[in-house]
């Protein structure tokens, strides 16, 4: 039977194939083909292509359908109690996260520029939907969303998926550490069974609530999360093969019916889950106008979040894979997927790193998992909702404990102290802020932190050093690299400083001190400027100052080692304009022979 139903659906898949072999004929398009060679275009469409599109193209075999299908029906195994319980940990019901799971996963895995990226709700989005939830509503969430897609979508056509991946390292564990903490007490009142009409968002009121509600702890529900934990734990240790969310469910939720145990299922709180497909709908876009600027900042996060989670997703999938993805194509797919989750009754997705990887494990080869894991999602739901009704919270937050405790990175939080004091800094900043504060503004801060800790670093390499040389060396062009030597080499009347480094704001003002610090304002200045690979508006301005000065002073500035970048920009600011050509060399050993002519009246 199995059998049958694999063959069934890949004659489908290769219906589907032909159609899209007749759309690329290259008969049909060779006049198309011929104009995008000719122009830049061809390059766009070439970095948007879907990897589903281009698995198509180059021929979807019955073989990589089969691994293909096998790892799809086990991530969406894997998918069904997550996206259940990150909708439930963020203030609305688990239809919602299976929505996601649904509509998202779907549209990332066929519009993504990965070949194994798996998409759907995330630890990571709690805590900020649950805020907007309790905060603007679910119409409030929904706009933040579609907000954030269309960021995505601009970064995305922008070429910006090579950038976010330079966010700090500290920055990212900082806030996903944050965000486990948060989660963790978000379940404490369903893991004991803790009578709370109202959980406050913020981290210390909520912790105030749940100290204060303590006594009200209910033990049959408290040893149903235990005892779930504990399978989970088993399952991991002991039988890595099974999926451990799923079957611990499974086996707590039989054990619970068998034995008729009083304890809150899925249904009792939120009422059966629907069996149907998530129809669409758009919101009340009045609200946007209203509420703009508490909105906007929530989406720029919720756009960040997609955007930095997806890539690192990725970049894992390519080291499990070999493969390479493109970053541009999966920040278009979530775009979209965001865009048509929330309109379908979901919640912000990005890739999820845990069950990417478990496609990977399991077998999958091209996207075709994903999409296959979203259509089993939608099998589930049609023939067993009422079961997964059942399921009891309990076990759900065991699960989303197990989840906490996996995004907290203790190793790597605790391995990030050894390094250096500035990457402690933006660690501890961005942590206590998601947790004590806010993620929005922990992600904003840690990036301001993180941007003037680097420009303290290139100030740190980057100086404006006096060079001197020895009679025994022999020049050789701009090859010398001998720095501090006997001054006797040097023409009298002629000073030589090197800049290394980047010419930026931060060593604009060292440039200003050197003619001061002088004793004697010399005939001759040379500045080499080899080791300066860019320069900005602060060090052209600075450098023009200088050529100013030198001229008050009597003295010729000569530039020495300049690069073509830098020389572009001197020219486009105007700065070549007013120092004479021949006081431009390509080499230490031209600047000095001119130097000395200068000095010896050989040159004017």
């Amino acid at each position: 039977m199995f059998d049958v139903l694999t063959a069934i659906i890949y004659i489908l898949f290769c219906l589907f194939q032909k159609i899209m072999d007749c759309c690329t004929n290259e008969k049909c398009n060779v006049v198309l083909v011929m104009k995008l060679k000719r122009n830049k275009r061809n390059s766009f469409f070439k970095e948007f292509t879907p990897k589903s599109l281009v698995c198509i193209r180059n021929k979807y075999t019955f073989s990589l359908f089969q691994h293909d299908l096998i790892a799809g029906l086990t991530v969406g195994v894997v998918a069904l109690p997550l996206a259940m319980a990150f909708a439930i940990a963020s203030g609305l019901s688990p239809i919602s996260g299976l929505y996601t799971a649904i509509v998202a996963g779907f549209l990332v895995s066929l519009l993504g520029g990965s070949y194994s990226q798996v998409g759907g709700p995330t630890g990571a989005f709690v805590v900020i939907i649950y805020d907007i939830v309790q905060t603007q509503g679910y119409d409030g969430l929904v706009l933040v969303t579609l907000v954030a897609g269309v960021i995505l979508l601009i970064f995305a056509f922008s070429r910006l998926g090579t950038l976010i991946k330079y966010i700090p390292y500290p920055l990212i564990v900082g806030f996903t550490s944050g965000i486990s903490v948060i989660i963790f007490s978000s379940q404490i009142k369903d893991f004991f069974g803790l009578q709370i009409k109202h959980l406050p968002a913020d981290f210390i009121p909520k912790c105030i609530v749940i100290f204060s509600a303590f006594g009200t702890w209910h033990p049959i529900t408290f040893s149903v999360a235990f005892g779930t934990l504990i399978l989970i734990i088993l399952i991991r240790r002991f039988f890595p093969i099974f999926p451990w969310g799923i079957t611990s469910i499974a086996i707590a939720g039989l054990l619970t019916w068998a034995l008729q145990l009083p304890v809150e299922t899925v249904a009792m709180r939120f009422g059966e889950i629907p069996r149907g497909l998530p129809s669409f709908s758009l919101p009340d876009f009045s609200i946007f106008f209203d509420k703009w600027n508490a909105l906007i900042p929530a989406a720029f996060t919720v756009a960040f979040l997609a955007g930095i989670e997806s890539l690192l997703s990725a970049v894992v999938a390519d080291g499990m894979t070999g493969r390479r993805h493109k970053s541009n194509c999966e920040l278009m797919a979530q775009g979209f997927a965001n865009i048509g989750s929330v309109l379908f009754g979901g919640i912000p997705a990005t890739g999820a790193i845990a069950r990417t990887a478990t496609s990977i494990k399991t077998g999958a080869k091209t996207p075709f998992a994903g999409i296959i894991h979203s259509l089993t999602l939608i099998l589930i739901i049609l023939a067993f909702a009422p079961i997964v009704s059942q399921i009891p919270l309990a076990s759900l937050s065991a699960v989303l404990v197990m989840v906490a405790w996996n995004m907290s990175e203790v190793h790597h939080f605790r391995h990030l102290f050894k390094a250096p004091p500035c990457d402690v800094a933006i660690l501890l900043t961005t942590f206590f802020l998601t947790v004590f504060v806010d993620l929005t503004v922990a992600v904003g801060v840690g990036m301001v932190l993180s941007a003037f800790l680097f420009i303290k670093r290139v100030g740190d390499v980057s100086e404006v050093v006096p060079l001197y040389f020895s009679k025994e060396e022999e020049f050789e062009s701009d090859e010398l690299n001998q720095e501090s030597i006997e001054q006797e080499a040097i023409p009298s009347g002629v000073d030589i400083y090197e800049i290394t480094g980047p010419f930026f704001f931060g060593l604009a003002d060292s440039l200003k001190d050197v003619l001061s610090n002088l004793k004697f304002p010399s005939k001759v200045f040379i500045l080499r400027m080899r080791k300066v690979p860019v320069i900005d508006a602060s060090g052209m301005h600075a450098l023009r100052d200088f050529f100013y000065k030198c001229k008050r002073d009597n003295t010729i500035l000569v530039l020495s080692g300049v690069n073509k970048n830098v020389l572009k920009s001197l020219k486009k600011f105007g700065l070549l304009d007013m120092i004479q050509k021949d006081l431009i060399c390509s080499s230490i050993e031209q600047a000095l022979k001119k130097a000395n002519d200068i000095v010896n009246g050989l040159a004017p």
